[in-house]
């Protein structure tokens, strides 16, 4: 994994209760309708990376990018990997991307690698 990937802050599912003041389950709903991404990371238990939580809650712009990546056929950990590490259209992860507003390019680029 690059850098960018293994340098992110994780949350745990645990850590995500606190965060987003919810329930355990809801936090798994979050994760299961895709307005959250989660990996077993070494094995261990699932986590989410900090980014993807912005003003203690999930960031709106993430679902639809999901989706996208999704229907282009990409898995979990595949979706994880490209959102977490510089992407060359982009010139950044494209979570940063989505975090400075620039969705619809971030969209483009996602359709793009169908």
């Amino acid at each position: 994994m690059t850098e960018s990937f293994s340098d992110q802050e994780w949350l745990s599912i645990a850590d995500l209760v606190r965060v987003l003041g919810v329930s355990q389950s809801r936090v798994r709903q979050l994760i299961d309708d895709k307005q959250l991404l989660a990996m077993r990371r070494d094995n261990g238990p699932l986590q989410i990376p900090a980014a993807f939580i912005r003003d203690g809650a999930p960031l709106p712009e993430l679902r639809g990018t999901l989706i996208v990546l999704s229907d282009d056929g990409f898995s979990d950990e595949q979706a994880m990997r490209w959102l977490l590490e510089v992407d060359g259209s982009l010139g950044v992860p494209p979570v940063q991307a989505l975090l400075a507003g620039r969705k619809a390019e971030v969209r483009r680029v996602a359709q793009a690698l169908a």
